[in-house]
């Protein structure tokens, strides 16, 4: 990454685990494409439902030149498996954005 991570983490508790899961799949989605220029993260709660408890919301925003790809989950009351869902969804569609870029290379050729 051209920028450090940013990570923000309003609401809850910050712990030093969460942080260090953000860190990881960033670093995991840093080698999937070499010219992501900034990811920022936002983990925030967002209230207290009545029936299902507090409601957690990861919100990863990766910026590659020419394109953005922004994910937002909430799960409710985990903010590690909230985490893992958005960056599990932001490689994927990393993924097929790589996917298009090489298609598009070899149609150029």
């Amino acid at each position: 990454m051209q920028l450090p991570l940013q990570i923000t983490v309003r609401d809850i508790p910050q712990s030093p685990a969460l942080e260090a899961l953000i860190r990881e799949k960033a670093a995991k989605l840093d080698t999937m494409h070499s010219r992501i220029t900034s990811c920022r993260v936002v983990v925030a709660s967002e209230g207290k439902h009545r029936s299902q408890g507090r409601a957690i919301a990861v919100s990863v925003d990766l910026r590659i030149p020419d394109h953005e790809i922004v994910v937002t989950r909430e799960h409710h009351e985990d903010a590690y498996v909230a985490v893992r869902e958005a960056f599990d969804d932001a490689g994927r569609q990393l993924q097929a954005l790589v996917k298009r870029e090489r298609d598009a290379a070899k149609h150029r050729a």
